[in-house]
């Protein structure tokens, strides 16, 4: 018989079946954990994937995007954003927002990184009339960040 089945969480056991097969129960959880699922061990320890496992959420996307942009203008390969959005094939003012996003407190990018970002901050929330002090931004975020 080869087949998983989850059940519940429970205490861990080996059962051998009249037919010789041998049944293994691990007591596991599934749970959502922002954007990804993980494994909740009956300890209450988490049992993390990889991280080349995941796909980036779009809030890492939309920072990376803000990135390079701003790395393309900075080097001089492009003469301003809107040089950038003709090469890219975007709207200017997308392009303008994404490059607002490398401006963001180190706190506030390590969550974006980290996933701990609550799933309703969108990147529009945050590249969207920013404040460039990260006092500020903490101010404005902060609610958010506590979910």
């Amino acid at each position: 018989m080869n087949e998983t089945k989850i059940k519940s969480n429970g205490d861990p056991d080996v059962a051998i079946a009249s037919d010789g097969s041998l049944h293994i129960i691990i007591p596991i959880k599934i749970t959502r954990r922002g954007q990804s699922k993980v494994v909740m061990l009956p300890v209450g320890n988490v049992f993390k994937p990889r991280d080349w496992d995941t796909k980036p959420t779009q809030m890492q996307l939309a920072l990376a995007r803000g990135h390079r942009w701003s790395e393309m203008f900075e080097s001089g390969n492009v003469r301003n954003l809107a040089e950038v959005a003709r090469l890219e094939g975007i709207d200017s003012s997308y392009v303008s927002r994404m490059v607002n996003l490398t401006t963001l407190a180190p706190d506030i990018v390590e969550a974006i990184l980290d996933g701990t970002l609550p799933d309703h901050v969108t990147p529009f929330d945050i590249a969207s009339n920013t404040p460039l002090l990260w006092e500020d931004q903490r101010a404005l975020l902060g609610p958010r960040l506590c979910g």
